[in-house]
């Protein structure tokens, strides 16, 4: 059967960016955790890009999962940019308040300028 999702990981500068595509569901659960996990093992990350780009839809298992990564990342004072939400998607994050605690722009650059203006 094929998966209606596909997680990878990419580098830009010295961030890791998780890219998600297609549908964040309970479904995509472990292999975005997986790789989650991948890239907390090989790089030890103080700062996580998300990228949405290519997302078509959450529901509130793929929130959790989200609200988890953010979570294990503010456990070490790590932060976490989403890239590339919808208009729609931003509403939702709005919603259930994880915009409070990540920083939202459209591009992995605008991402690299928000973590460079921290450092």
């Amino acid at each position: 059967m094929d998966s209606n999702y596909r997680v990878s990981s990419d580098m830009k500068e010295n961030t890791p960016v998780l890219v998600v595509e297609g549908d964040i569901t309970s479904e995509s659960d472990s292999d975005i955790m997986k790789t989650y996990a991948s890239i907390k093992e090989k790089h030890n990350p103080a700062n996580l890009i998300i990228n949405f780009e290519k997302t078509n839809y959450i529901n509130s298992a793929g929130i959790a999962t989200l609200i988890n990564i953010i979570q294990d990342m503010g456990e070490k004072n790590g932060r976490v940019a989403f890239v590339g939400l919808s208009n729609h998607f931003q509403k939702v994050m709005d919603i259930v308040g994880i915009s409070d605690f990540v920083d939202i722009v459209n591009t992995n650059d605008q991402a690299m300028e928000k973590i460079k203006a921290r450092s």
